[in-house]
């Protein structure tokens, strides 16, 4: 296997330095970067284009503007990295550690996101092929991938920001929308479910009645704008995750990883109680961390010791459940403040930009800020990564279940989710992991449209921004970030094709 890597990372790097010579022929030839200069009326044109000319080498042979590019490059590996400057003199590192950071932000959650939702529902129509949710969900995936971005983010901004951004003032929802809203639901769960007509039709109401009910009750009490989550909610829904988990991964017939998963919540509920006055009065990005490491040690020493025989089953399940409980933690700490954030920020979805410009607010309230900015490139990126990670899940599934191992496991009397979990899924995850890596790869190359739409400096507008000028270095910057990422992806792709199926390890 290490023989494996190395012949993959010096081949990959034969690649990337062959196609970094050709990107940067093409940047250098794809324009004129004094055209501005040139059309300028200021009375020292001539000097303000020989300095450019100077900055940006022109005069000199290309073979020797990327062999300095290059060995800029290579002291990357001797901690003196130098990717050049722009065509304004700003430092290109600096910026691309700004951009690629900005980046990360932006597609770190929409990648998760995706991942998740596109996989589970890809699961769900494959087992359910040709229902009525099967058709329901092809059609929205064909639909959200063909939706061009732009437009679909000009949608996002005018209905999820500027709409509910008016509607928040007031925060009551009308009693038609409640009835609308929990027909929605209802039908869609029932759809879901599905079942005979009588569980259907059970299900349908018993949806639309929690649903009306609940928003009943939200808007008289003011949830919207004044929202309480508290510790009980955190225990039930932490449990609830836990039991679902376990369900998933061990079966509800085993007893020790179910008491495992149980007592992960509870364990996380207490210490949430327990370190409450720190996380509300002295919070920080370090303590968060911390206390994240920690969860999942702990989380894991509580599956070695319920598991049993099923100790690793046991150490999955409540490691899953530990960082589901740690989300919910943080949550409920956002939640609290989302009343005082509302009192800063009175319209609090942003449509531009990936912070608020001078915003005064302690650390939690600026973690709103940043949550908000992000949310509707979030959703949009989201929307399009699970119309093709549903597509490509299904067909997986599909010709998996179609295999004869499969009937095997079946016809064995094993449960319907050991055959789906533990025979068909883990086969199916080869094609998907494929599909995953490389969607990733591409999204740290910066989303230009999503970008440019709604005003986010990543790595797409910086390679936009160089490529507009004529200037190399961060287009060249741009490249070896990309690049670099692909790399990596397909490596662990190829390293996670191994752990998934052991044949390929021989």
């Amino acid at each position: 296997m290490l023989k494996f890597i190395l012949r993959r990372i010096g081949v990959s790097a034969l690649v990337l330095l062959g196609a970094s010579f050709l990107m940067f022929i093409l940047v250098i030839n794809s324009g004129d970067p004094l055209k501005d200069l040139r059309e300028s009326n200021a009375q020292n044109r001539e000097q303000l284009m020989a300095q450019r000319a100077e900055l940006l080498r022109l005069d000199d042979n290309p073979f020797e503007r990327y062999w300095d590019w290059l060995t800029g490059v290579a002291g990357c590996f001797t901690g003196s990295c130098d990717l050049g400057v722009t065509i304004n003199g700003v430092d290109v590192l600096g910026l691309t550690q700004q951009a690629a950071a900005s980046s990360l932000r932006l597609i770190t959650l929409a990648t998760l996101l995706a991942i998740v939702v596109g996989v589970a529902l890809g699961i769900l129509t494959a087992i359910r092929q040709y229902s009525g949710f099967d058709y329901v969900v092809t059609f929205s995936a064909f639909l959200f991938f063909s939706l061009p971005v732009f437009w679909a983010a000009t949608l996002l901004k005018e209905f999820a920001a500027i709409q509910y951004n008016n509607w928040i003032a007031v925060g009551q929802y009308a009693p038609t929308t409640i009835v609308v809203a929990a027909l929605v639901v209802g039908f869609v769960l029932q759809a879901v479910l599905g079942g005979t007509r009588r569980r259907r039709l059970v299900t349908g109401v018993g949806a639309f009645a929690f649903v009306a009910v609940v928003l009943f009750v939200f808007n008289a009490l003011d949830w919207w704008r004044n929202p309480t989550f508290g510790l009980g909610g955190v225990l039930l829904v932490s449990a609830a995750a836990g039991v679902l988990v376990t369900a998933l991964v061990a079966g509800l017939r085993n007893r020790r990883v179910l008491y495992a998963a149980l007592t992960t919540s509870v364990v996380g509920t207490v210490a949430y109680l327990a370190f409450a006055p720190l996380l509300v009065n002295q919070p920080s990005w370090l303590l968060l961390a911390g206390l994240f490491v920690l969860t999942l040690l702990v989380s894991a020493g509580i599956g070695a010791a319920w598991g049993g025989f099923a100790r690793r089953q046991a150490m999955l399940v409540t490691g899953i459940t530990g960082v589901i409980t740690s989300i919910l933690v943080v949550a409920d700490i956002l939640i609290a403040n989302w009343s005082s954030f509302l009192g800063i920020k009175s319209r609090p979805i942003s449509t531009i930009g990936s912070q608020t410009p001078n915003f005064t607010g302690d650390f939690w309230e600026q973690v709103l800020d940043m949550g908000t900015q992000i949310l509707l490139p979030t959703v949009l990126l989201t929307l399009v990564s699970v119309a093709t990670h549903s597509r490509y899940t299904r067909s997986s599934m599909l010709e998996t279940l179609n295999q004869d191992y499969v009937r095997t496991a079946r016809s064995k009397g094993l449960s319907e989710r050991e055959v789906i979990v533990k025979h068909a899924f883990r086969n199916a995850l080869i094609p998907i992991t494929t599909i995953v890596a490389f969607d990733f790869a591409a999204l740290i190359g910066g989303a230009v449209i999503t970008e440019q739409v709604f005003g986010w400096k990543g790595m797409g507008a910086l390679f936009q921004d160089g490529l507009n000028a004529v200037d190399p270095a961060p287009v060249m910057a741009f490249f070896l970030v990309t690049g670099i990422a692909a790399v990596v992806m397909n490596l662990v792709a190829d390293l996670a094709y191994a752990a998934l199926d052991p044949r390929i390890r021989r």
